[in-house]
């Protein structure tokens, strides 16, 4: 790269690094950038996450960055000749002592859900996660909820995980329900957290027990309450449920990715 005399870079010359994007990551990328060591030619001296999503990949998605072989934040500037090195998100194990990009992990998780993930939604609260969604939530709304209310945001959409006030996020890359909620349960390691049929799966609120007696006419079909006794309802939309066949029908389903319940 030539230098002007006072020492920068010469404007009328790109610069060039070497990228190499790992595990899922490839999946934002060009069929020809994947699974490889790529050169990427830019101008001036951009951000390293300028870089990262102008090459399609979320900020959201990456953990840690390697600038030739140090540990290096989303502000580090790059002028060219760097090996760049890009790591998703770790949620099985500890990267120790290197520098993690994103803020800690939230805890006790809470999400918000994309117009794409409404199977997804209700088979997360049907294990007992708090999941805001509604298929009308624009991008600013899902956005400036889950900053105010610090929830994970859950998209199919990698337009809301680049936008810049977004720290916790994840793209979901399977497209069938099931297996969404399987790499979901995997990725924030939600096993250890199921309280299975304790929120509702209608409206997302919490399932309280009620008594058979306190069930109004028409509140559940006829001869359920003679064939059950146990029963509960949803504080906020009322809706009531009971352990038939579609508790059943769910646990069989989550059986077939490998979630027991």
């Amino acid at each position: 790269m030539t230098a002007c005399s006072n020492g920068s870079a010469d404007p009328g010359v790109r610069a060039e690094s070497t990228f190499r994007f790992y595990a899922e990551l490839n999946d934002f990328l060009a069929p020809e950038q994947r699974r490889r060591s790529f050169r990427h030619a830019f101008d001036g001296a951009p951000s390293v996450k300028d870089r990262i999503e102008s090459l399609g990949v979320p900020h959201t998605e990456v953990d840690l960055v390697l600038v030739d072989g140090r540990p290096a934040s989303f502000d580090h500037r790059l002028h060219g000749g760097e090996r760049v090195a890009v790591y998703p998100v770790f949620e099985a194990f500890d990267v120790g002592p290197v520098s993690r990009l994103r803020p800690r992990p939230l805890r006790g998780p809470r999400f918000i859900l994309d117009v794409h993930l409404g199977r997804l939604a209700g088979y997360l609260r049907a294990l007992g996660f708090d999941c805001l969604y509604a298929n009308d939530f624009s991008d600013a709304y899902i956005i400036a909820t889950a900053l105010e209310a610090h929830r994970i945001i859950l998209t199919r959409d990698t337009g809301i995980l680049k936008d810049g006030r977004v720290t916790h996020g994840a793209f979901v890359h399977a497209t069938a329900p099931l297996k969404q909620l399987r790499e979901i349960v995997d990725r924030f390691q939600l096993d250890r957290l199921f309280a299975p049929f304790s929120r509702c799966i209608r409206c997302n609120g919490a399932i309280a027990a009620v008594s058979a007696e306190s069930l109004g006419p028409g509140e559940v079909p006829a001869g359920v309450l003679e064939d059950f006794d146990a029963f509960s309802r949803c504080t906020e939309c009322g809706q009531v449920y009971w352990p038939g066949s579609h508790f059943d029908r769910l646990r069989a389903r989550f059986r077939s990715v490998g979630i027991e319940t």
